[in-house]
């Protein structure tokens, strides 16, 4: 009974981690990434029509696949023709890719 007890605690204390800052990153995400991106990260199709672009979900498993890392960059130094996003602190970058990652579907 005490495994268990523990386990759970750890496993409750390893999700709560994960998704630290997410609750912050959607401010900023609302702020900065919803105009093209959409509410729940679904895309806009006024936004991928204009720029000839397609937008997956970034809730979707292909863009879930890409590392923190692989996000940050992206926040960052922007992709296709996407650009960069300003005025971001490392800590605002870091919310960002945590509430993205509960956009999973």
């Amino acid at each position: 009974m005490k495994i268990i007890v523990i386990g759970s605690v750890a496993l409750f204390s390893f999700v709560a981690l994960a998704f630290a800052g997410a609750p912050e990153g959607k401010t900023v995400f609302e702020a900065k990434c919803q105009p093209c991106h959409g509410p729940t990260g679904e895309g806009k199709p006024a936004i991928a029509k204009m720029y000839n672009v397609t937008m997956r979900p970034l809730g979707s498993k292909e863009v879930q696949a890409k590392t923190d890392a692989d996000f940050k960059k992206i926040i960052t130094t922007g992709q296709g023709k996407m650009k960069p996003l300003a005025g971001l602190s490392d800590k605002d970058v870091t919310d960002v890719v945590a509430f993205v990652r509960t956009l999973k579907q």
